[in-house]
């Protein structure tokens, strides 16, 4: 489903989304106000580089955070359910993950980013990416993915 048809059914839906990112830096909500009418389904987005901000504007926990760090499945969730709720949204996309070229190890390297999409105050859907390039194609890639996955949970939620 292409990013149009994406925006097309939230509104045919009368549903909203809000996006919480990381390493995609304000991409996935700049691919999604690139459509004409996304003002009938975007809330808001916040990019929450800082673990102070993931839990000062998203609501993430401390101790998600000093358990399995920024770049984990369960901060990506947190973002997502945290960014749903603070908007009012029926649907929180979120990212987080190491777009290079440094800063990646060996339990977490250069490409690994999580999405998350909550979709009701129980459901959340991830996936783990290991995207390859420089930080500029991480950082789309990782934004297309995270589109997918919205248009996935899209389709789950009616």
């Amino acid at each position: 489903m292409s990013i149009l048809e994406v925006v097309n059914k939230l509104s045919s839906l009368n549903k909203s989304v809000a996006t919480a990112e990381s390493c995609t830096g304000g991409l996935i909500a700049s691919t999604i106000v690139d459509v004409p009418g996304a003002s009938d389904c975007f809330n808001e987005g916040y990019v929450t580089y800082s673990n102070e901000a993931k839990m000062k504007n998203l609501g993430v926990s401390q101790e998600t955070l000093a358990s399995y760090g920024a770049v984990s499945k369960q901060t990506a969730c947190e973002m997502a359910r945290g960014v749903r709720n603070r908007a009012g949204a029926d649907l929180g996309i979120a990212s987080t993950g190491i777009a290079g070229p440094g800063g990646g190890t060996v339990e977490k390297p250069v490409g690994l980013v999580y999405i998350a999409c909550a979709y009701s105050d129980d459901k959340c859907t991830f996936r783990e990416l290991h995207l390859s390039g420089d930080r500029s194609q991480v950082r789309k890639a990782a934004a297309n993915e995270a589109i997918k996955l919205l248009a996935e949970c899209l389709d789950s939620s009616n």
